[in-house]
């Protein structure tokens, strides 16, 4: 069992970055994969990148490769995603994601998740 909370979200201009975080607690943060998803109004949630448990191998969808870096701290529990180059079709609810055997991730455990707000 883990908890995940999101933090970052907020409202950016586009061209401009942001950074998300997720704190994970209550079991070894080591022993998930970690993903991080986003669901736009009307869309159905869709994953954004993922990384394996030790962070050596990452995943990106094609819609973000080359914007977003997803990075893991197993000692601090905590994942990232670092956003550039926002869009406003970036423009969603992020959620922070944990897998015990699946990589890219599907999701055991998800956060509440942060909204993200792209303007132009």
């Amino acid at each position: 069992q883990v908890q995940l909370v999101e933090s970052g979200g907020g409202l950016v201009q586009a061209g401009d970055s942001l950074r998300l975080s997720c704190a994970a607690s209550g079991s070894s943060f080591s022993r998930y994969a970690m993903g991080w998803f986003r669901q736009a109004p009307g869309k159905e949630r869709e994953i954004v990148a993922g990384i394996s448990w030790a962070g050596g191998s990452t995943w990106y969808a094609d819609s973000v490769e080359g914007r977003f870096t997803i990075s893991r701290d197993n000692t601090k529990n905590t994942v990232s995603l670092q956003m550039l180059s926002l869009r406003p079709e970036d423009t969603a609810v992020y959620y922070c994601a944990a897998d015990r055997g699946n990589y890219p991730p599907i999701g055991d455990y998800w956060g509440k998740g942060t909204l993200v707000t792209v303007y132009s």
